[in-house]
């Protein structure tokens, strides 16, 4: 009887552990841009993808900002995807994180809210701001990251999405 106790112990667990695991590929996200157009993966253009679920109040979320502006040209074509929530799409806070941060001159970010539908929090239960996830061409996460990394970590494991294994 201890066994069978022992044995249906170690299937439980080892269930738990199973579903906790990170998600691997890429959330199936709808965002309203500040252009008011909707974005989801279909419109990605680049290869490698980092998606960044952030808060425009947040103040990690903003130094991560910053650092990813002025590390711009290290990040190559990597398309980068701000998501944010908003209550019934309202886009003012994200036009003014755009605006304050002079985002539009960079083609290859995208910023947008999913509205209240929380997917994408959900998708990654997301507990704290901002938390990155960076994906391969192939849409599959490299890594993600429930707290703000550290931006030479952030690069090293974005040019290495796509790296071939020798």
């Amino acid at each position: 009887m201890k066994k069978l106790i022992l044995l249906f112990s170690l299937i439980i667990v080892a269930g738990c552990i199973q579903a906790q695991t990170t998600p691997v590929g890429m959330p199936p996200y709808r965002i309203l841009t500040t252009d008011s157009v909707y974005v989801t993966p279909a419109n990605l253009k680049h290869h490698k993808t980092m998606l960044v679920y952030f808060a425009p109040d947040c103040p990690h979320c903003q130094h991560l900002t910053v650092e990813l502006k002025e590390k711009m040209k290290q990040l190559g074509d990597t398309q980068i995807i701000m998501i944010t929530w908003s209550a019934n799409y309202d886009i003012r806070a994200i036009k003014n994180f755009v605006r304050d941060y002079d985002l539009k001159k960079y083609p290859n970010i995208i910023v947008g809210t999913e509205g209240y539908t929380s997917l994408v929090m959900k998708y990654f239960n997301v507990q704290t701001t901002p938390y990155v996830a960076v994906y391969n061409s192939d849409k599959k996460l490299i890594k993600g990251y429930s707290k703000s990394p550290d931006i030479d970590s952030l690069i090293a494991v974005v040019k290495s999405a796509d790296k071939k294994k020798t």
